[in-house]
């Protein structure tokens, strides 16, 4: 971590707030798809019920699952990789991977025209091109 009077201390600032809510966000929410499964598939089978994905609801879960640990992962190792060797490179990952996940998250609830639940999205998608640029900075 560098000195809080030194210029690069803002530019690390921004990445370990971006990972620390990335972490949260992806974390939280993949687990509840874990600890959930069932709950959650029921509820995006209907939500899909009338989309050209109604058949791929179980795949398409299963892969926003994986994505969303990874994304929640990656930023929270990342967090940690800031705080202790002051190196973004996790942090980035975690960032380019939440991106990734929120483009499909998005393309889903476009699919299924729920276009209030797309525009939700766009606010953490916006956060997380934040912090991919922010964690390039050096």
């Amino acid at each position: 971590m560098p000195a809080f009077e030194s210029t690069q201390f803002t530019a690390w600032l921004l990445q370990a707030l971006c990972s620390a809510f990335l972490a949260i966000l992806f974390l939280q929410s993949g687990l509840d798809k874990v600890i959930d499964w069932k709950g959650n598939l029921g509820w995006l089978t209907g939500h899909f019920a009338k989309s050209p994905l109604r058949g791929v609801v179980p795949l398409m879960l299963g892969v926003i699952t994986l994505m969303e640990l990874a994304a929640g992962a990656l930023s929270a190792a990342g967090l940690v990789a800031l705080v202790a060797t002051g190196s973004a490179t996790l942090a980035f990952w975690g960032a380019l991977v939440s991106a990734v996940s929120l483009v499909g998250l998005f393309f889903g609830q476009r699919m299924a025209k729920d276009y209030a639940g797309a525009g939700g999205l766009v606010p953490y998608f916006l956060l997380s091109l934040a912090a991919i640029y922010f964690t390039r900075l050096g």
